[in-house]
């Protein structure tokens, strides 16, 4: 048996021999267990329900790897669901990738491995099959994950990031800047009056009920990276419109605005976890609004902007102080390694 109390993962585990099988059969199988992962092949088989398809892959580089709210390995899940989600479908299932750095210590993957296989099950998204390898002392920064998450999209459904139109109202299902600040917070040890947790969350249950009131939705986006000006930016381009916002409107919680404006960081481009942006016919949208104050992410959920015609397919802000801004793409990166 692999040493998971003291033991450090060691080149032998990524070679394809019996140390390999030990690490895969007495550490992920152990937590990750599932019918179809049991079965041990290079693959996971299964029938498809009817709809169209969705896949979507993620890579997670975060440090460091536990944070308030969260760490890489429920992120590496929240994340990959949430993809899949804003499609609006139903994630089926995840395949996990491991790279661990030679002599990250095993009591670490092992806290990570259960963390992600809690996140896993309460999300009812099974992991079915998955890969690792090691990489010498030095060259991996402990460890990185990559997850590829499968769903399916019901009939009647079509989102994507081409659909805004002119006169759409633009939603979010909650505060912004959780996640990167509580990172941020936690890399550097600072600390703040009130605590900042990562909303780090599954988002599939509440897109679900969504669709579920107004099939007709036309784009949703998890403001990941690059926040909701990154994002917003993305789906004005894809869809040839212009989006504008009121800052009055944006929910923020005090302890992060507070910790941007102290550190010179702007909220609108810091990375969320938990977070969806949502662009529906203005005829819909108080009963989006509803259905998504109904659900315990998004009991904070506000109408934050409209979509307007622009030849330039900006984004831009009605200020605080009645001026307008415009909201650009992100130049460089205000926080990097964060998801």
């Amino acid at each position: 048996m692999i040493d998971l109390s003291s033991g450090i993962v060691e080149m032998g585990h990524g070679s394809g021999g019996r140390a390999m099988a030990q690490l895969i059969n007495e550490l992920f199988v152990k937590h990750f267990d599932n019918e179809l992962l049991r079965q041990g092949d290079d693959f996971a088989a299964f029938t498809p329900p009817q709809g169209r398809m969705v896949v979507s892959t993620d890579c997670h580089v975060i440090t460091p790897l536990f944070f308030p709210g969260g760490d890489i390995g429920s992120l590496a899940v929240h994340g990959t669901i949430n993809d899949v989600a804003m499609a609006g479908a139903r994630p089926l299932y995840l395949t996990a990738g491991f790279i661990l750095e030679e002599g990250l210590p095993l009591a670490t993957l092992e806290r990570v491995v259960k963390s992600m296989a809690q996140a896993s099950s309460s999300a009812g998204v099974p992991i079915v099959t998955g890969d690792t390898k090691v990489v010498e002392r030095g060259k991996g920064d402990g460890l990185f994950i990559t997850t590829t998450g499968i769903g399916v999209v019901p009939e009647g459904v079509m989102i994507a990031g081409d659909r805004a139109r002119v006169g759409d109202a633009i939603l979010i299902n909650g505060t912004i800047g959780d996640h990167g600040v509580a990172v941020m917070a936690s890399r550097e040890n600072l600390d703040f009056e009130t605590a900042i947790a990562s909303d780090s969350a599954p988002l599939h249950t509440l897109v679900a009920a969504m669709v579920a009131a107004v099939p007709g939705i036309h784009c949703l986006r998890d403001p990941t990276r690059g926040g909701v000006a990154t994002t917003l930016n993305e789906l004005a381009r894809q869809s040839a419109v212009e989006m504008r916002l009121d800052e009055r409107a944006i929910p923020i919680n005090d302890s992060v605005q507070g910790a941007c404006e102290l550190l010179g960081l702007d909220p609108l481009y810091i990375a969320n976890e938990g977070k969806l942006l949502c662009i529906c016919d203005n005829r819909d949208a108080d009963k989006v609004l509803a259905v998504m104050r109904n659900h315990p992410l998004g009991a904070q959920a506000a109408i934050i902007g409209e979509v307007v015609s622009d030849a330039h397919h900006m984004v831009t802000m009605r200020t605080l102080l009645g001026g307008n801004r415009v909201v650009d793409w992100l130049a460089g990166e205000q926080l990097p390694r964060i998801c």
